[in-house]
């Protein structure tokens, strides 16, 4: 099946409705059908601000990107940026095409 690999970074101490943005994600991704979704937190990384952040900085803790990862359709991935747009939220994402499938699957 073709679909989309999207990705979005986020600190993972950026909230949005009082949740850690990467749940807000994921929470939002169940709600609407996405079948499956996950967060990796980063061991060190930058972003748009330049500011680097690793894990062993004591006085960083709490702000390392996290990387939200979702397989879906066109459609899932446009119903997904409709619900961050009413929310107003601004996010750095990716967008990959991809092909993905089950091994072994008869179809049920």
């Amino acid at each position: 099946m073709e679909g989309i690999y999207l990705k979005f970074y986020v600190s993972e101490n950026h909230k949005h409705g009082g949740i850690c943005v990467y749940e807000w994600l994921l929470e939002r991704a169940k709600e609407i059908g996405i079948r499956g979704g996950s967060a990796f937190r980063a061991m060190a990384g930058y972003g748009r601000h330049h500011r680097l952040h690793e894990d062993h900085f004591f006085e960083l803790q709490g702000t390392l990107p996290v990387e939200v990862g979702f397989v879906v359709t066109a459609d899932e991935a446009q119903l997904l940026f409709d619900v961050i747009a009413a929310e107003q939220l601004s996010l750095f994402y990716i967008k990959l095409p991809v092909d993905f499938g089950v091994t072994g699957d008869s179809g049920g």
